[in-house]
């Protein structure tokens, strides 16, 4: 009702800033809080800040996220963020961050110095680049999902059952380094099946199982193709980059990358089909990760990379071919130095403190090259300006 039924997916915080900015209507009144950063990232910032902004609300003053601890023994890390803001607004801004101050014209919904732009979620991308589909739930019971023990264990009984198997990639598999196989039978004949008694003893229990869930239900829904996680036309045959839907905040990069091993994605991540070492490069750069920390969502304090939200609103630059190729060396050199440590997962190599030499150097001369693509290298000096390009971009690209 506070947000006249527009306020989405609003955490019960933003009811406050709503009640004072109704309260101040043509007063001279200022008002402060301190709350949840979440209310100034990804899908909260439209519903909650347009609306505000609209009715005539400026932010005066504001201190970007920053960790609260309480007091008990059992420490409570709140991520928070301090926000001041009226209807007659200030000529100039102050915008606080880790102990700088920095005087700006505008303080944005996501706290950045930049013009009052909010993005919302997108279906397709804004710019020309492969469209990312996300990863299969499996909705199975675990009756399509094989660890390393049931895999070989299957494959001791039915050895013929081998090409109906495939690595299954989750978040967890893909940034930890470990294994996880699925049940992949699509295109099995029925009769191939019932030779495999094992697998259709699985297939057997899958359909069971979805057939006893709610009607209602996706599991049920899919009850009369027990073959199948879930149908998707948009899935390719094909090498892909990996999205990991939830990273922690302590890395500076996230480790995308490429998977070519006919690995099917689970849900936990999305994926681009068809990318190429350029488009690579361009997501593993800090301008996209700088894009990404400002409008991507949260849990606690890790980052939500949702792609309507984060991928298909990025401005992607228009490099010249030789800007271009210069990233696509780059992009393979962050590939060459991960190689060089066969032994470590992606959690390893990005863990900030143990990153090896190799694989620093190569993404700070990625960043350089696409930097440059940009048109940004020599002439930003922070991340925050960064992103009010990226917002002028984007507001270029839509017209908003």
């Amino acid at each position: 009702m506070i947000f006249d039924g527009k306020g989405g997916e609003l955490d019960y915080v933003a009811c406050w800033y709503k009640k004072a900015a109704d309260y101040i209507v043509d007063l001279p009144i200022n008002c402060a809080f301190v709350s949840t950063n979440s209310i100034c990232q990804g899908q909260q910032v439209y519903p909650m800040w347009k609306n505000l902004m609209d009715s005539g609300i400026k932010i005066d003053f504001a201190h970007r996220t920053f960790i609260w601890d309480s007091e008990a023994n059992i420490k409570a890390h709140v991520h928070c963020v301090i926000i001041g803001f009226s209807r007659n607004g200030k000529e100039k801004c102050k915008l606080y961050d880790n102990g700088a101050v920095l005087l700006t014209n505008n303080i944005n919904g996501y706290l950045v110095a930049a013009p009052n732009i909010f993005v919302e979620k997108r279906r397709l991308p804004l710019s020309d680049v492969p469209v990312v589909i996300k990863g299969f739930q499996p909705t199975d019971n675990g009756y399509l999902i094989l660890n390393d023990e049931e895999k070989a264990d299957l494959l001791s009984k039915e050895p013929q059952a081998e090409k109906w198997i495939r690595p299954f990639i989750t978040a967890k598999e893909y940034l930890h380094g470990k294994t996880r196989w699925c049940l992949w039978l699509v295109g099995i004949s029925p009769n191939e099946l019932n030779q495999l008694k094992s697998i259709k003893e699985r297939v057997v229990n899958c359909r069971e199982w979805r057939n006893q869930q709610v009607i209602t239900g996706d599991a049920y829904k899919l009850r009369d193709i027990p073959t199948l996680m879930r149908p998707n036309s948009k899935f390719k045959e094909c090498p892909y980059i990996v999205l990991p839907l939830h990273t922690g905040e302590t890395r500076k990069y996230i480790p995308f990358g490429f998977s070519d091993n006919g690995s099917i994605p689970g849900n936990s991540v999305s994926i681009v089909p068809e990318a190429t070492m350029y488009h690579f490069g361009v997501l593993c750069s800090n301008v996209h990760m700088a894009w990404m920390r400002t409008v991507c969502g949260r849990i606690k304090s890790d980052f939500r990379y949702a792609s309507d939200i984060v991928y298909n609103n990025f401005p992607w630059c228009n490099p010249t071919p030789e800007q271009k190729a210069k990233i696509e060396k780059t992009a393979q050199m962050i590939l060459d130095a991960r190689a060089m440590y066969p032994d470590c997962s992606l959690a390893d190599l990005y863990d900030e403190a143990v990153m090896p030499p190799e694989l620093r150097k190569a993404h700070q001369l990625n960043d350089r090259a696409v930097m440059e693509a940009y048109g940004f290298w020599g002439k930003l000096n922070s991340e925050s300006e960064c992103v009010a390009e990226l917002m002028e971009m984007y507001r270029e690209l839509t017209n908003k």
